[in-house]
Parts: C-alpha cells; structure tokens; sequence
C-alpha cells in the first residue's frame, strides 16, 4: 500500500506534465551580444508592406550591433517590386516608408543600392529615384561583389 502511494506521488507530476500544452517545456532564452559586421540584404519584395518588413529587419540588426558606424555596414539590393517604391512618381503614395528608408541612411552605415537593369525593365531611369538610392548596375553582381569583400547575405 505504501509503495502504491509512493508511486502514484512520484507519478504525478509526470502525468501532469503529460496533460500539458507543453510536452517540452519552455525555450531558454540566450543573452548575448553580437560582433557588428558588414552585411548585404535582398531587397527584393512584393509590395510596400513586405517592404516595410525588411526595413525591420535591417533597423534590428542596426540596433543589435548599436549603430556602430565603423565596423557594422548594411547594404540592401534593390531589384524587383519594390522599386517603384523608391521613384518620385510614387512618393506621396509610400511617404512614410520612403521617409523611415531614408532615415536609416543618414549615420552612414546603411545604404541602399538599386540594379539599373532591373529598373530600366520596369521604365525607371536614375533621375526618377530619390536621391539616398544608388544606381548600380546589375544587383546579382554587386551581392557578389560584396561577398567577396566580406558581406554575409542575407534573404
């Protein structure tokens, strides 16, 4: 009898944890902190909502490595839907987003590159785009590029 109580004692917080949502526990969460680096990003995206969303991740990154704007550089690609985006035609229509865009250049870490091949299949020449924006001239060979100088990529 002893032993019977003993067990289902011993039993029951197994089958507690059994019953619960959370078979595994929960995640451990990591503190660190990370090197700055130089990083290029595929800009490309569907819309200005996807956009916006990459624009996320390169202000977190900023963040993380603390705007250090001697060994951290972030250079996002420009090459598909979101190029019309960056032209003055479209500007009162993507306002904020070009306006955050924009900010995000102005310690000089982050810059955006935009593949002149690409605009020109889309009737953008380099006077339409605003003025933070450079025009390189294809985007698969400057992500290249910029690998070999060192740049991790990042989709």
């Amino acid at each position: 009898m002893i032993h019977r109580a003993l067990l289902i004692v011993c039993l029951l917080p197994i089958v507690a944890i059994a019953s619960d949502n959370r078979p595994w526990g929960t995640a451990e969460l990591i503190e660190k902190s990370y090197q700055p680096a130089k990083v290029v990003y595929n800009g490309a995206a569907r819309d200005a909502e996807a956009f916006d969303r990459i624009l996320d991740r390169v202000s977190y990154l900023n963040n993380e490595y603390a705007g250090d704007v001697l060994d951290a550089h972030i250079v996002v690609i420009l090459h598909g839907s979101e190029i019309p985006l960056f032209t003055a035609e479209n500007y009162e229509e993507n306002r904020e987003l070009m306006e955050r865009a924009q900010s995000l250049t102005v310690a000089g870490n982050i810059e955006y590159r935009l593949c002149a091949i690409a605009a020109a299949l889309r009737d953008v020449k380099p006077e339409d785009v605003h003025g933070f924006v450079k025009v390189v001239p294809m985007a698969d060979a400057e992500i290249i590029e910029l690998q070999h100088q060192g740049y991790a990529y990042m989709k």
